[in-house]
C-alpha cells in the first residue's frame, strides 16, 4: 500500500482545509486509516481514524468537534476535515493504514504498518 496525502496550506485562524489520503492497493479499502499530525519539536499525535467501511471514526480530544474524517472507497481515498482551525493546529499530517484487514479503529502509531510523505498544515494567527 502507498499512500498520498495531500490538500494542506496556509490558512487563516478560524478556516477551514480538507486532506485527502490517496493509496494505491486493494488492501487500502479493507484496512482502517489513521491521520497523525507532528509539529516542530514535538512527537507524532493521534489526531483520528475511521474504520474499513467508514462506519466508525474516531478523532482526539483536541479535535474532536472541528475535524471529521470520511472515507471513499471507490476512489480509495479518505479524507480529514478540518474546520475552526487553530494555530495549534499548525504541523505536517501524516495518514497512515493498518496491515491488517476489517480491524477496530487504533491509536498508537505502532498500529500502522503503512505511511504517506506528510502534507504542511500552517494557521496564521
Amino acid at each position: 500500500v502507498q499512500l498520498q496525502a495531500s490538500g494542506g496550506g496556509l490558512v487563516q485562524a478560524g478556516g477551514s482545509l480538507r486532506l485527502s489520503c490517496a493509496a494505491s492497493g486493494r488492501t487500502f479499502r479493507t484496512a482502517t486509516v489513521g491521520w497523525f499530525r507532528q509539529a516542530p519539536g514535538k512527537e507524532r499525535e493521534f489526531v483520528g481514524a475511521i474504520n474499513w467501511s467508514g462506519t466508525s471514526t474516531d478523532v482526539s480530544d483536541s479535535v474532536k468537534g472541528r475535524f471529521t474524517i470520511s472515507r471513499d472507497n471507490a476512489k480509495n481515498t479518505v479524507y480529514l476535515q478540518m474546520n475552526s482551525l487553530k494555530f495549534e493546529d499548525t504541523a505536517v499530517y501524516y495518514c497512515a493504514a493498518t496491515g491488517d484487514s476489517f480491524g477496530s479503529i487504533r491509536s498508537a502509531l505502532a498500529a500502522y504498518a503503512y505511511w504517506g510523505q506528510g502534507t504542511q498544515v500552517t494557521v496564521s494567527s
